[in-house]
């Protein structure tokens, strides 16, 4: 079997974002931080123009809505399946070399071997890819540049006519021999193609041109040689079709090739694995995916990250495909299944933005959407007859991921929906601290929030049930930038709330920073350190010095945290679509990471308030 490394793309979700962004189609409103730029966004581009038939009708529609979001997300998830099949099937086949040359060497010899040559790879993953990520381009380079030349020595040698097979007459001809059987036959073609749904997966590193220049000059010809060759091998030796690859090499050079082949299924394999933990990585950051552990194993690339969660369920699953599934056939079904889904939703969902975003005229969106749908629709017709025959692990992994991410989506976005609408303003609070059963009591409390503008509402839950409030009390927002650290001065900024003894502060950190230890200092001591400095430049002589001693008298009186613990109580009146998402949301709340995170404060000194919203 031909090794294809494959990029990681997730253009699936990036245009269902793009539609979100120009049509109010989101199941729910999405961070109302970022509300108002969104909605000048949309205005400014459907200025002069009426919104289109379609997307009126997914606005009105809160079933279309689902399904898209659930569109997009299986696609999404569908590419993540790409990092539990991807190592299976290239480190297996790239093994699988051995048993030419040792024909004693059994196929459970070579499952195991490539077992452990996986596990070693998810192991050293905790040390990041930096050290080693140099020579991964001479690898595929040197892979890229082999298999073409023994592409060409294999046309000449073997049958110098095998480009007349570009001609349309001899598939036309296939397919009316063949009939049914030919149409079956489609779904052992899919892994040919594999990568080009990824093609522009990155942008963000490359231009388009240089994109567009790479393929065109060496992996597009690369692989018509490759491919070419092969063919021109097989048809003279028909028997040896469930080795292409290895049977085609000239002997002098099999071990050269077999030790590129390894390091490029390596390379490979680290590729998806390194593009799992970036995608899961950002799906947490945007409340897709219940909170995980992430770690930036370089500080100076940010894409650079680690899951340790993450990384051993591949590992386990990956190890679980090679010694469940055994031979390469089964593998190559079920990753079939994935590429071809991803095309097909990938077109669906540019057609949405064609019409939505674009205005395309109808008979270009038509010209683009009929080829390929049946193109595609084809192909995927095809490989679902392989569902049985291992095209099903996929597409049972990714419903898995897809109903995990849409179920965390959902309950997210409903507690965020609660917490805009009922958030606590400067008036409420002066309103609720001059009641007269509130006291202000000794000492200083961190009350974390992660409402942007306002407070949240634990607090008003907080204060009428307690009856008190920290004579310093200081509402901590904690904003994640995408830079490696954050500039020192920038660290902490300070603002002085409405009442008495109360401050806002936001703690801005990067991907490098550490918020438990920096400095010396735990969180809380350099907030007081800013919060000291704030006073003295903001506040003239006396006034400053008594609120400076009554700062200094709270933190000696003793110093507590509470993060606010907001759960969801679904009642019987809910409907049953409530009902499902939100308790199997409350499900994945309860087992997730904290939404804080190592922020180095006393065990003694944490207090978490709990409080019910009833849907």
């Amino acid at each position: 079997m031909l090794l294809k490394p494959l990029s990681f793309a997730g253009g699936t979700f990036a245009m269902y974002s793009l539609l979100c962004r120009h049509a109010d189609i989101g199941i729910l409103p999405t961070k109302r931080m970022y509300l108002e730029e969104e909605t000048l966004l949309r205005s400014q581009s459907t200025m002069g123009r009426k919104p289109s038939k379609l997307g009126k009708f997914f606005e009105k529609s809160i079933t279309a809505r689902r399904v898209l979001l659930f569109m997009a997300v299986l696609g999404m998830c569908m590419l993540i399946g790409d990092g539990i099949l991807t190592p299976a099937i290239s480190v297996l086949s790239a093994i699988d070399g051995l048993r030419g040359p040792f024909p004693s060497f059994s196929k459970s010899a070579v499952e195991v071997l490539s077992a452990a040559i996986l596990i070693g790879l998810f192991l050293l993953q905790k040390y990041g890819t930096s050290k080693v990520s140099f020579l991964f381009s001479p690898i595929m380079a040197a892979w890229t540049f082999t298999t073409p030349i023994i592409g060409i020595y294999s046309i000449f040698h073997y049958y110098p006519g095998i480009f007349k097979a570009i001609s349309p007459h001899y598939i036309v001809h296939f397919f009316l021999r063949n009939k049914k059987q030919g149409w079956q036959l489609l779904g052992g073609t899919v892994l040919c193609i594999t990568g080009a749904e990824a093609m522009y997966a990155d942008l963000g590193h490359f231009s388009k041109k240089a994109i567009q220049i790479a393929f065109l000059s060496s992996i597009y010809p690369s692989l018509v040689l490759t491919y070419a060759g092969q063919t021109a091998y097989l048809i003279n030796n028909v028997d040896d079709f469930g080795d292409g690859f290895y049977k085609f090499v000239p002997r002098p050079v099999y071990w050269p090739m077999f030790v590129i082949a390894t390091l490029a299924a390596i390379v490979a394999s680290q590729s998806l694995i390194s593009a799992t933990f970036s995608v899961i990585k950002q799906s947490v950051v945007l409340d897709y995916f219940p909170r995980v552990k992430v770690v930036h194993t370089s500080p100076h690339k940010e894409g650079e990250v680690y899951s340790p969660e993450i990384n051993y369920i591949l590992m386990v699953l990956c190890v679980g495909v090679i010694l469940g599934f055994g031979g390469g056939k089964a593998i190559g079904n079920a990753f079939g299944v994935v590429v071809i889904m991803v095309m097909l939703i990938t077109t669906f969902l540019l057609t949405l933005v064609m019409i939505i975003i674009w205005r395309t005229p109808p008979v270009l969106v038509g010209l683009y959407f009929v080829p390929f749908v049946i193109m595609e629709g084809s192909y995927v017709s095809a490989v679902f007859t392989k569902i049985t025959e291992g095209g099903w692990l996929p597409f049972a992994v990714s419903m898995i991921l897809a109903l995990i991410m849409f179920g965390w989506y959902y309950g997210r976005q409903r507690k965020i929906e609660y917490e805009m609408t009922n958030k606590v303003n400067l008036e409420l609070l002066e309103e609720l601290l001059a009641r007269p059963e509130v006291q202000r009591v000794p000492g200083m409390c961190f009350f974390y929030s992660n409402i942007q503008d306002g407070l949240t509402p634990v607090l008003g839950h907080y204060i009428k049930n307690m009856s008190s409030l920290h004579a310093v009390t200081i509402f901590v927002t904690l904003r994640y930038l995408l830079v490696a650290k954050v500039d020192q001065r920038e660290r902490i900024l300070i603002k002085r709330l409405g009442p008495n003894g109360v401050y806002g502060c936001t703690v801005q950190y990067g991907y490098a920073d550490s918020l438990s230890l920096a400095g010396g200092d735990d969180l809380g001591a350099q907030v007081v350190s800013c919060l000291r400095r704030h006073i003295q430049m903001s506040t003239d002589g006396r006034s400053a010095e008594e609120e400076i001693a009554q700062l200094q008298a709270a933190r000696l009186a003793g110093v507590v945290h509470v993060r606010g613990k907001m759960r969801l109580y679904v009642g019987n009146d809910a409907g049953w679509f409530d009902k499902v998402m939100l308790r199997f949301y409350e499900f994945l709340h309860g087992i997730c990471r904290s939404a804080l995170p190592a922020l180095g404060m006393p065990l003694q000194q944490r207090v978490e308030i709990g409080m019910l919203y009833k849907v």
